[in-house]
């Protein structure tokens, strides 16, 4: 029985082609800036994203650290969603290693922040008070895609506020599927983006850092200070760049098949919030756990929650959604 995972986009496995690219990547010792593949990977999407350099870094919670230390200096603080990843999901890492203050504030239902809320959290000019320095947006999140508008309203407040604008990205390819648009039609409006190479892209590790040409060297030496240095990270490097070559536009078969699972999930009267991009929340209250198990002994992997959340991936096809459905359908006759 083949096993359907739906806990995340993270699970995916590297494509026969990514194998092939990471095998034949030419590599170097990338702390010394030779890794010719690294090099490549983070000038095509700093190109691409219309920034002047990238960084490439294991992890997504490392990209997203090291541009919160980048723009924020100790005892500075940045505003952020209460349900944002960092703020909720990176282990405190920017007020542990940054000294940088959060400044939560409740996501409204599309996923955007309330600017107004925004303008009322910004600290006078006071020694009492952290300086406000950052505004951080995520997108997509919670598989909600934020308007261009928002983003271009967003970015003139913070230019009339004195704030830096970062972009966690993870998702970011999601969101630039969902609009139909360039990805970079996105990204203009921030100084930094933090884009995952790992999640639906399907790369097996790796993020990617953007901005201007001081924050990265910033970053750069951020990313050394808390033991993000690679060596010969080309074989990493390479699987990223297959993924943006490769399995950008596929994105859209993980969006339908979202709507698949959705809408055959309500015919069988189940609640489900509305599906926009890859990831399918169902209200399942106290059956979470019975239905997990359930699940799992059908060969299907989901997570324990009361707003049970499933993420649609290059991993799972349409016949496969079809399967997760008749799973629920029979759960709700068990």
């Amino acid at each position: 029985m083949s096993v359907i995972d739906l806990r995340s986009d993270t699970v995916t496995q590297p494509s026969a082609g990514m194998l092939d690219a990471m095998a034949s990547a030419p590599t170097g010792d990338d702390v010394y800036g030779e890794d010719p593949t690294v090099n490549r990977l983070e000038a095509e999407l700093a190109g691409r994203l219309g920034f002047a350099a990238a960084l490439f870094v294991p992890t997504g919670t490392m990209s997203n650290l090291l541009g919160l230390m980048a723009h924020c200096e100790r005892g500075d603080e940045y505003i952020v969603g209460q349900q944002a990843h960092t703020y909720k999901y990176e282990g405190g890492g920017a007020a542990v290693l940054g000294s940088i203050q959060p400044q939560p504030l409740e996501v409204q239902a599309d996923g955007s922040l309330d600017l107004a809320h925004v303008a009322a959290a910004i600290k006078p000019d006071d020694f009492h008070f952290a300086r406000t320095r950052l505004l951080a947006l995520e997108n997509t999140m919670q598989g909600k895609v934020l308007p261009l508008d928002y983003l271009a309203q967003a970015r003139r407040f913070t230019q009339e506020h004195g704030l830096a604008l970062h972009l966690d990205g993870a998702r970011l390819y999601n969101a630039a599927i969902k609009l139909n648009v360039d990805a970079r039609q996105i990204t203009q409006y921030f100084d930094s983006v933090s884009v995952c190479l790992s999640k639906g892209l399907g790369a097996p590790i790796g993020s990617v850092l953007c901005g201007s040409a001081e924050l990265i060297g910033k970053a750069r030496r951020l990313r050394k200070m808390v033991g993000g240095g690679m060596r010969q990270a080309g074989i990493l490097a390479a699987a990223g760049l297959y993924a943006l070559e490769h399995q950008v536009q596929r994105l859209a078969d993980d969006h339908a098949n979202a709507q698949r699972l959705a809408e055959g999930l309500r015919a069988a009267g189940y609640e489900v919030e509305p599906v926009q991009t890859n990831m399918v929340y169902v209200q399942m209250g106290e059956r979470a756990e019975a239905i997990k198990a359930f699940a799992d002994e059908r060969g299907v992997k989901l997570s324990a929650a009361p707003r049970l959340r499933m993420v649609t991936h290059m991993d799972v096809s349409g016949a496969q959604i079809d399967q997760v459905i008749a799973t629920f359908v029979d759960f709700s006759r068990h």
